[in-house]
């Protein structure tokens, strides 16, 4: 892929993955890593720089995370950012005390010295600060090179040793021009020439896919969703039929789901799938259950043993390919190239098993999503799933409340694709995360055609977020909730009441259920 490797190591900042997404976005490529790696492991990956993330602990507390003091006389470029510059600072002789003065939110950073870290920076911006302690002497060989009013040594820098610190977090948007101060340390400093980009990957992947899989048989369960998808191009691209995708049919997909995703991936990318029909399954283990986690491990349960029948169906098949992706790897706590440590879920809804004596094929576990999106777009993954929103591994299971049956699934089928239509036709599907409708086990009087009816109600949500992990109701326009309501209670037989729901996560979360 690259011989570039920036080497982040994590000291519990909220914002690592944002380095690494950051330093991909200037075309180099970087892992994050537990601050316990040993010395003898970073000389083995030789990076061409070091990233000290910032961390929400004191440096002088007992249990905070440290730093091999070997690790600063490597030769290797290190920037220390936030906890990191105050690790640096203390481990190399120099001073770090409590801020008489704390320093949250934005601060105006002035530079003091000229420096290669500062090429094409303004003498003075905005920098996002987020610490207590500070460093009030920098260490033998350093000198201060920016400050802000409450902060005497906002950057410091060794240039000679290629050793620097930021105080402030050049990473979040915040920070103005924190990308320039990033790619002059990365090309400036360290080295690098930027060989990271998602065509390179593709064609190392391949090359290495090939190798690995040999004349051997590959399974895939195939979804429908980005992660999937995207997997199973890139397998296929490396070795055509000799990959057979699964594709599972459980009966709560969204109306029309299983008809695209087949049409896709066998009438246009001609691809082996072997589409199973196990609605009728899944329905009769889920008659009469109505508690959530429930009805998730049922259905967990269910797609696991039905996957693990096809796939013995499958003569030669040796290795399992799955869309997992680098954030599942950096949880998994294994984060150079080894097999994960856990197999992830398949889509939340439970593990397949070690029985079934498959190897594991991961060939997007170095990328973040909106990588995945791009090798996508690359191999010529459809608008229509490269867009999807977010949509559950137990389906629409939780977002019928209550028990699931055929009319319940028909009614929320049929709501949740009007309302998808409406959204694409007014503009408003990609400018919000996500998008659905949920039934409620909840029945009330309404009147049509002169006749009092006693019926269902459909809530509609749509959220805006950046990562899912929190999210906003989204302002959809009065006449778009009213055209959707409309179309839903005049077309959709069953239902005569649909409301909005207005709550952001936290204190609610996305899903119902």
């Amino acid at each position: 892929m690259s011989d570039e490797l920036i080497l982040i190591l994590d000291y519990g900042s909220q914002y690592t993955q944002l380095i690494a997404r950051r330093v991909r976005e200037l075309s180099v490529f970087c892992r994050i890593a537990p601050p316990t790696l040993s010395i003898d492991e970073i000389r083995r990956l030789a990076p061409s720089g070091l990233i000290l993330s910032g961390g929400p602990a004191s440096v002088y507390d007992a249990r905070a995370p440290q730093a091999d003091a070997r690790l600063f006389h490597l030769g290797v470029p290190t920037l220390g950012i936030c906890y990191g510059m105050q690790l640096m600072a203390q481990q190399l002789g120099g001073h770090v005390t409590a801020a008489t003065e704390r320093e949250y939110g934005k601060s105006v950073v002035r530079i003091d010295a000229a420096d290669a870290l500062f090429n094409g920076s303004p003498r003075r911006f905005v920098g996002w600060m987020s610490h207590g302690d500070s460093v009030t002497k920098p260490p033998p060989g350093f000198r201060a090179l920016a400050h802000t009013d409450s902060t005497p040594i906002a950057v410091m820098g060794d240039p000679g040793r290629k050793l620097y610190g930021l105080q402030f977090h050049p990473e979040v948007a915040h920070t103005e021009g924190g990308a320039v101060l990033l790619k002059n340390f990365l090309y400036n400093v360290c080295g690098c020439t930027g060989q990271w980009t998602m065509q390179s990957f593709i064609e190392a992947s391949v090359e290495q896919i090939r190798s690995r899989v040999g004349t051997a048989k590959v399974v895939l369960g195939l979804s429908g969703g980005v992660d999937s998808s995207v997997a199973a191009l890139l397998v296929h691209q490396a070795i055509g039929d000799q990959l057979t995708c699964i594709f599972i049919d459980n009966g709560l997909l969204r109306k029309g789901e299983r008809e695209e995703v087949i049409g896709t991936f066998v009438g246009k990318f001609h691809f082996v799938v072997d589409a199973v029909d196990a609605g009728g399954r899944f329905l009769d283990r889920l008659r009469g259950v109505t508690d959530p986690e429930q009805k998730r491990k049922i259905i967990g349960e269910v797609f696991v043993r039905v996957f693990e029948e096809e796939a013995k169906k499958i003569r030669g098949a040796a290795l399992l390919a799955q869309g997992t992706l680098y954030p599942d790897v950096i949880e998994s706590r294994s984060v150079f190239g080894g097999p994960s440590a856990t197999i992830k879920t398949h889509h939340n809804v439970g593990g397949l098993p070690q029985e079934m004596q498959l190897q594991l094929l991961e060939p997007l576990k170095e990328l973040f999503k909106d990588e995945v999106r791009a090798v996508g777009k690359l191999l010529g993954l459809p608008e229509a799933i490269l867009g999807r929103h977010p949509f559950p591994g137990p389906g629409l299971a939780v977002r019928i409340l209550g028990e699931i049956t055929e009319e319940r699934l028909r009614m929320l089928q049929e709501a949740d694709r009007r309302f998808i239509e409406e959204l694409r036709r007014s503009g408003w599907y990609d400018q919000v995360w996500q998008a659905f409708a949920v039934l409620l086990p909840v029945k009330s009087v309404g009147v049509m055609g002169d006749e009092r009816t006693y019926e269902h109600t459909i809530v509609l949500r749509a959220v805006t977020s950046v990562d899912g992990m929190t999210a906003d109701w989204a302002r959809l326009p009065a006449e778009l909730l009213e055209r959707v309501s409309n179309r839903i209670i005049n077309e959709v037989k069953g239902v005569n009441r649909v409301v909005y729901d207005i709550s952001s996560k936290p204190p609610a979360t996305i899903e119902w259920e």
